[in-house]
């Protein structure tokens, strides 16, 4: 099997985008998996800090091992760790990958934390990381309204230093990009940073978190100019909530899990198949 950073070395030469969905439970990761194993598509999935907490992070491992054996082409992200101590963890469980999210934090400790992680990370080695830079706003979850300031957009200059510095290898970027759906307002994606940005550091694989809720359009776009990692969990889980609200509703009476969840499988599956078929990475395995 091709390793991951292989896989991103491919999109970013064919212009097409990894596709990355968070999950919680083994059903979910099961329907994530099997989507993209029909279309033959190479695909990451994560659990955030909440996530591995819930599903546990060796559990988490075991699982997306289990599926690695079978030959499925699937990568395990932990995403959104916010501490140096948090990422090891997860490195140390056996993720195949890690996210060091310091953007909260001024940008000095920035790289001083993400620097850290990177060189365990070379360590135990040589796992990709991706670093965070830019203030990434909202929370993955329904919301009227969020904020989107250009104050809070990732700079060219700061994303060259920072990855200078650091020597991550994935960059999560911020140019009108949220956490999670709003219904009030219009999420628009700001092409000229993005492009300034992949212009001033182009060794770099570029991340867009926050994709769920945004017009095909514009993911497309994104690609096209430089984008090679696409994040969604919102409307994963807003699919898989939506279809076992139905189906509870439908067969109140119905005890048996396997049974009740099925819809909500099936949801997520189809949810996972658009997605990998916007992303350009059907058939790259």
């Amino acid at each position: 099997m091709k390793t991951l950073r292989e896989y991103f070395l491919q999109a970013k030469t064919e212009k097409w985008a990894v596709g990355h969905f968070n999950f919680s439970t083994a059903d979910q990761l099961k329907a994530i998996v099997e989507a993209a194993k029909e279309l033959n598509s190479p695909v990451m999935v994560a659990t955030s800090e909440g996530e591995a907490k819930f599903i546990g992070r060796e559990q988490a491992v075991a699982l997306v091992k289990s599926y690695q054996q079978e030959g499925h082409v699937v990568f395990l992200n932990a995403d959104h760790h916010k501490t140096e101590e948090r990422a090891k963890q997860a490195i140390d469980a056996g993720y195949d990958t890690v996210l060091i999210d310091a953007s909260k934090m001024s940008f000095e400790e920035n790289i001083m934390t993400t620097k850290i992680v990177v060189d365990y990370a070379k360590e135990k080695g040589g796992l990709m990381v991706e670093g965070e830079l830019g203030y990434l706003k909202g929370e993955s979850q329904m919301q009227g309204t969020v904020e989107i300031s250009p104050a809070d957009f990732t700079k060219p200059e700061e994303a060259k230093e920072f990855v200078e510095r650091t020597g991550v290898d994935r960059l999560a970027i911020v140019f009108g990009n949220i956490h999670g759906i709003v219904t009030q307002q219009e999420e628009k994606l700001t092409m000229p940073v993005l492009q300034a940005v992949v212009f001033a550091i182009p060794n770099v694989f570029f991340v867009l978190h926050g994709a769920s809720g945004l017009p095909d359009e514009q993911i497309k776009e994104a690609i096209a100019n430089g984008i090679t990692n696409v994040h969604i969990n919102t409307e994963l889980r807003v699919a898989y909530h939506d279809a076992l609200e139905a189906e509870l509703q439908k067969e109140p009476d119905q005890t048996t899990p396997y049974k009740f969840l099925a819809p909500s499988f099936e949801a997520m599956k189809e949810l996972v198949k658009k997605k990998l078929e916007l992303f350009g990475s059907v058939g790259k395995i």
